[in-house]
């Protein structure tokens, strides 16, 4: 596989870069890894079958990217252009591949649980709904478990069809605004199993990446009547879907993106700044993004009262800008 570690776009940080004038300004990142095509009979070890069923389970979130344009000059392994076609073969193959991992593991926990023990009871009742969805040709991520004990049973059989997918459609540029036919079918589709869609035009992407200066990569979106280069939108989707979000720390040294899991309390965070800042958290002062943005400083939102101290219980919402007190 190709991984390409990339930087997540964030608007927020430029604009307090304006204000603060840091020695540099560092983004967030993502990591995407580009997994080849699965073939039918994959599950099996058809092709390299087994090889890019073991790089998807590496991932925490699939993008699956779908044909979505016709053009005779590039051929289609199956002849015809149906990207639902194509959707379910990836789905079968993943899905066959769970189900020998359920049932391997059912085999191994069937009579630990018959004899009593509470925590193969749990798994036992796990792989049996996840078995059950999976024989209809569903996908995992439709089942949900209300237990922690469940939840965390769920968790460590690392599913592939558990994991959160992002359909990507790939149009011919005339479409890449809204969307065409095969975009509404897949659209209907993710709609129904709780799953994320876009539109791209890959060869529209192509031609704004060839272009040197931001002002002539917005000249060419407005042309297209785009706000926003696909790459840019697909990234910002990618990260949400993994569930994550950015804390900024801004000062003159650096302007900085940090990335923590939705959710997340302040002590939490500032582990992810240092292991000290969490063990020794005493309090955070949190300035929102907007406040910032408004006062022009932090001096200046201090002075209008703007500056919230929070403690441990505080969870950290997208975009705060904070800074930590913490003593080891």
């Amino acid at each position: 596989p190709n991984v390409g570690v990339i930087t997540v776009p964030d608007e927020r940080l430029t604009r307090l870069a304006e204000l603060v004038h840091p020695g540099r300004i560092v983004p967030a990142t993502c990591e995407i890894v580009d997994i080849a095509g699965l073939v039918k009979g994959a599950s099996k070890g058809e092709g390299l079958g087994n090889k890019f069923l073991g790089n998807i389970r590496e991932t925490d979130a699939i993008i699956h990217v779908l044909r979505c344009f016709e053009d005779d000059n590039i051929t289609h392994v199956d002849g015809t252009i149906d990207p639902i076609r194509d959707r379910e073969i990836i789905d079968t193959e993943l899905q066959l591949k769970d189900l020998e991992t359920i049932e391997s593991q059912l085999a191994k926990v069937q009579k630990t649980a018959a004899a009593g023990n509470k925590d193969a009871k749990v798994l036992f009742g796990v792989l049996t709904a996840y078995k059950e969805v999976l024989e209809q040709g569903k996908n995992a991520r439709i089942v949900s478990f209300d237990s922690k004990e469940e939840q965390d049973a769920a968790r460590n059989l690392f599913l592939l069809t558990s994991k959160p997918v992002l359909y990507v459609c790939n149009v011919a540029e005339g479409d890449a605004k809204k969307g065409n036919a095969f975009t509404d079918r897949v659209g209907e589709l993710a709609r129904e199993e709780g799953s994320e869609m876009m539109v791209i035009a890959a060869k529209t992407e192509e031609d704004i990446a060839e272009l040197e200066s931001y002002e002539d990569k917005l000249m060419f979106l407005e042309e297209l009547g785009l706000e926003e280069s696909g790459v840019n939108r697909l990234i910002k989707k990618a990260y949400a879907l993994l569930n994550l979000e950015t804390f900024i720390t801004a000062g003159e040294m650096e302007v900085k993106a940090w990335t923590y899991k939705k959710g997340w309390k302040a002590p939490q965070c500032a582990g992810v700044i240092h292991t000290d800042f969490e063990k020794g958290f005493i309090r955070a002062e949190v300035i929102k993004y907007d406040d910032y943005i408004q006062y022009g400083s932090e001096a200046a939102v201090k002075e209008a009262g703007k500056m919230g101290i929070e403690g441990k219980d505080y969870v950290v919402q997208d975009g705060d800008i904070m800074h930590f007190r913490f003593n080891v």
